[in-house]
């Protein structure tokens, strides 16, 4: 008895042990983070007024309002989604449904891992060449959603890859038995079930496009537009390189604008986040397993 008493014991104490260690490192993980954000909040909230949000940059950029730019930020957004996520979703379900488990496949799935280490830098060149070049896009909106689009489609089938393999096969199997087609299958069970997975594979992509500069560096940002694109053919300001710039380019900025406006890309960021976590958890709630 004494025995198996120091045995619970000692359990007990590497459980402690571990569930310490654990809060530690989460800790350890979380607070750079807060107080980052924070900081920015700090120093970006005294710029934030209706001015800034709905104005135009004046006085060279050292005063006015990032409208051009938000407005940018937003058009590249949506031409991103546009373009990425069905392609994104169809190569998915064609990966995890109906490709078959050879060596050709496995090497398509090594290779979509390897794009997404890729460096943002080489796809705004990519891009530059290609779709600026080439295609005679020119420096606009359409030309950067299309880059920004092949950057973020390895993230988006990767994730959505694995929330559809996740699905469990009976559900499949079932669906079959009832006499459902292989798509009707994947249309109205699997997608369904799998929609929490993909939609975070979607905001993460999503989010990594609206903060890069150096792929929109190269295809469509603009230093400085006093007007709205009209047109996907446009060329736009844009937040992540309207923070570049007036960071390092622009001598004497005020330090509550620059923080303001990354305040603003923050904001934006955690919106998109804020939706898909809405959206995930209406997922979730109908999710059978």
């Amino acid at each position: 008895m004494t025995d198996y008493q120091d045995t619970y014991t000692r359990r007990k104490f590497t459980e402690r042990a571990g569930i310490i260690g654990l809060t530690v490192m989460a800790l350890i993980t979380i607070t750079p983070i807060i107080l980052i954000v924070g900081y920015i909040v700090w120093k970006g909230a005294p710029a934030i007024s209706w001015e800034f949000i709905s104005g135009f940059p004046s006085d060279g950029m050292k005063a006015g309002g990032i409208l051009p730019a938000i407005v940018g930020t937003f058009w590249l957004t949506i031409g991103t989604a546009l373009f990425s996520v069905p392609l994104g979703i169809g190569a998915a379900v064609y990966l995890s449904e109906y490709a078959p488990d050879n060596r050709v496949t496995r090497m398509i799935r090594v290779a979509i891992i390897n794009l997404a280490g890729i460096p943002s830098v080489v796809y705004g060149l990519f891009g530059l060449g290609l779709f600026v070049l080439f295609l005679n896009f020119g420096t606009s909106i359409l030309a950067g959603s299309l880059t920004l689009s092949i950057m973020t489609l390895p993230i988006i089938i990767s994730t959505a890859e694995e929330a559809l393999r996740a699905v469990p096969q009976s559900f499949r199997v079932v669906s079959v038995s009832l006499g459902g087609t292989k798509w009707q299958t994947i249309r109205r069970v699997v997608l369904p079930q799998a929609l929490p997975g993909i939609i975070t594979g979607i905001i993460l992509g999503l989010e990594r496009a609206a903060g890069e500069t150096a792929p929109i560096l190269f295809t469509v940002a603009a230093f400085f537009l006093p007007r709205l694109p009209s047109s996907p053919l446009d060329a736009t300001m844009a937040l992540p390189y309207h923070l570049f710039v007036i960071s390092t380019q622009v001598p004497g900025m005020p330090v509550k604008i620059q923080f303001g406006t990354a305040l603003v890309l923050l904001v934006f960021a955690l919106s998109m986040n804020l939706f898909a976590t809405l959206i995930r958890f209406r997922a979730r709630s109908k999710r059978e397993w």
